[in-house]
């Protein structure tokens, strides 16, 4: 690692770690000689991954947590503090999905997509940036990486995404400015933000671990729901990079301190044209210019008479 982050040894606080990209970075963390708190809500994931994560020889926190949960985050950061002091590696991960017709969405929805995306971000952001200002201020040369993920749904607004972009936009907007207050204040903590675009992480099946006091009012998925599930399930599945190369990604721009991580360079275009629509100003652009056949396939499915 370059000066800007830990060459060995380091304390890394990592949520969503009993899966996907929270496990690949645990993964990594370890073998960078770093002690690693994690935290996941799903506990036979996370018993798992802390046996794994334990058995290369690094020290291990693990706690179950709802990263939505106030008083849970509390006992994360007191509990990091108490064993390992501020990290110098914070990755806001736990994410939860949610599709459909942004109408369509229950309050319970939004409460729980609200609460684990974009509250649990802003949870860590609160409670592990002050651990590590006042660490940056004891030690001259210490360094700090706070890593919010994000999505390509907080760049882009696709269709039948719901509250999913929402929270997304939310993530980059509040990563974007702890970047620029942290640049205020001290050279020595980093805000970056990461925006995957579809990786076989398991989010697709996220409705898992839906708390009980966040069951949906609603009987049934509605029907663009259902569709935006099928549709999730089979991108996120086939997806060709996988989440140990996005947690790589992650460290890679910690080492350059470069802000905007993404997995899928090419997906960049599709921001650049929905730039182009808020300057010049004209109406948002198809979403579908380039696969006309899949808008047609969604609309005749929302449009269909049961």
């Amino acid at each position: 690692m370059s000066s800007h982050a830990q060459s060995s040894g380091g304390i890394a606080v990592i949520t969503g770690a009993g899966s996907g990209f929270g496990l690949e970075a645990c993964r990594i963390a370890a073998a960078r000689g770093m002690h690693v708190a994690m935290a996941d809500v799903q506990t036979d994931a996370l018993d798992k991954a802390a046996a794994e994560i334990r058995a290369t020889g690094v020290q291990v926190l693990a706690q179950r947590v709802d990263v939505s949960s106030a008083e849970q985050m509390q006992a994360l950061a007191d509990a990091v503090q108490q064993r390992f002091g501020a990290p110098n590696f914070v990755f806001n991960n736990a994410g939860v999905g949610a599709g459909g017709l942004i109408w369509e969405h229950t309050l319970k929805d939004w409460e729980w997509v609200v609460g684990v995306n974009l509250m649990g971000v802003a949870h860590g952001v609160r409670l592990f940036t002050p651990m590590m200002l006042a660490a940056a201020k004891a030690d001259p040369a210490w360094q700090g990486h706070i890593v919010n993920t994000a999505s390509m749904a907080g760049l882009l607004c696709a269709p039948n995404m719901g509250v999913y972009n929402v929270v997304k936009h939310g993530v980059v907007a509040m990563s974007e400015t702890l970047y620029q207050d942290l640049a205020l204040v001290t050279d020595q903590v980093h805000a970056h933000v990461l925006c995957p675009y579809f990786v076989p992480t398991g989010i697709h099946a996220s409705e898992r671990n839906r708390p009980g006091d966040m069951a949906n009012e609603a009987d049934k998925p509605t029907r663009s729901q259902l569709i935006a599930q099928a549709m999730s399930t089979k991108a996120v599945t086939s997806g060709k990079v996988s989440a140990a190369e996005v947690a790589q990604f992650v460290f890679d721009a910690m080492d350059e301190n470069r802000f905007y991580i993404y997995s899928h360079p090419r997906a960049i275009g599709l921001v650049q044209t929905r730039l182009e629509d808020i300057l010049t100003p004209r109406n948002p652009s198809d979403p579908f210019a380039t696969r006309p056949e899949v808008g047609e396939k969604l609309r005749a499915a929302l449009r269909a008479v049961d």
